[in-house]
């Protein structure tokens, strides 16, 4: 990588408590996320992929200790982000925004489009005056393709893709160095999507943000990161290149999601897999590798051991398929 890391992730757990009975004792946990690690570059989008229920938009609400880890580091900038006290937080947010599945929900339908993106100014003290706000959401406005006139309009008075392109203006509003889309796209036309995703992809250009880009849609990954982090029930099971993984896919899961993907390009090598069944709770995983019982190369260990992360140059897996490969000479060794 080029680029110094901008945000570091380092074994994060975040686990929710099952309670139960009258007096709501803790009977066990959901195990959302079990010691995942990424990195994210200045500039650079990483995309966070898989089903639903395997952790990934929990990851994103961690980063920003929307919800509260359990174990782990979050590295901002240099900077501890687990353990901040409120102020220091509050600045930290202010450099890593997040913007989600639907816009509707995300804005308050009783405010006008200028007072959301005014509001993130106000907070944090941005722009002069009244005025000099007004301005700036104007612009923001113009920044992500709609006129500004729309600054008097409600929310429910624009279509999905408009709306969500106020989210992201109000996003940007505060001028952040990361973006963390959740699902951004998932709920919009495909050529709605398409759209979106040339937005974001010109707005990094110009402004030099940073994207993770959580989601379930391999289809839309290929076209805006430039790494992938496959998830699968609170863990990363492979990460690569976006190029190397859509080629030659590694893990059996990732197979799997790829061979549900349609596509014309040439260069995306067509897999045949499946996966088995439907996902465990994460309130109980399975015992050794977690994706065994859904794994159509499945191995007796497989239900025993559970696979660390190899590494084969630049990627990692965690599946024993790959074991002896990890051990070549030249490979660095298994973590």
């Amino acid at each position: 990588m080029t680029a110094p890391s901008l945000l570091e992730v380092t074994a994060l757990r975040t686990w929710f408590p099952i309670r139960r009975g009258v007096l709501q004792r803790v009977v066990g946990h959901v195990r959302a996320v079990d010691g995942v690690s990424f990195d994210v570059a200045a500039g650079e989008t990483v995309a966070l992929v898989g089903e639903s229920g395997c952790g990934k938009t929990t990851v994103g609400r961690s980063l920003l200790r929307l919800v509260e880890p359990r174990e782990g580091s979050v590295r901002f900038a240099g900077e501890e982000v687990v353990g901040l006290g409120p102020r220091q937080l509050r600045r930290v947010r202010r450099a890593m925004q997040m913007v989600f599945q639907d816009p509707m929900t995300a804005l308050d339908p009783r405010m006008r489009v200028r007072d959301s993106l005014v509001e993130g100014l106000d907070a944090y003290g941005i722009g002069a005056n009244a005025a000099e706000r007004t301005a700036r959401a104007r612009a923001l406005l113009e920044r992500v393709r709609l006129p500004a006139e729309h600054l008097t309009r409600y929310p429910h008075e624009f279509s999905g893709g408009q709306r969500q392109r106020i989210g992201i203006a109000r996003a940007l509003s505060v001028e952040p160095r990361l973006i963390v889309l959740d699902e951004a796209v998932s709920a919009l036309d495909v050529s709605i999507q398409a759209q979106i995703l040339n937005l974001l992809g010109e707005l990094q250009a110009e402004l030099g943000i940073a994207y993770l880009f959580i989601t379930h849609d391999l289809s839309v990954v290929r076209y805006l990161a430039r790494r992938v982090a496959v998830m699968y029930l609170g863990e990363i099971v492979e990460h690569a290149a976006a190029d190397a993984l859509f080629a030659e896919p590694l893990h059996p899961y990732t197979r799997g999601l790829l061979a549900a993907v349609p596509s014309l390009d040439p260069a995306v090598r067509r897999v045949e897999a499946r996966v088995l069944g439907d996902v465990p709770s994460p309130a109980a995983p399975p015992p050794g590798c977690r994706f065994h019982t859904r794994c159509p190369e499945v191995m007796p260990r497989c239900s025993r051991e559970a696979p660390p992360l190899y590494r084969l140059g630049e990627r990692g897996v965690r599946c024993f398929l790959h074991e002896a490969a990890a051990a070549m000479p030249g490979e660095p060794p298994p973590s």
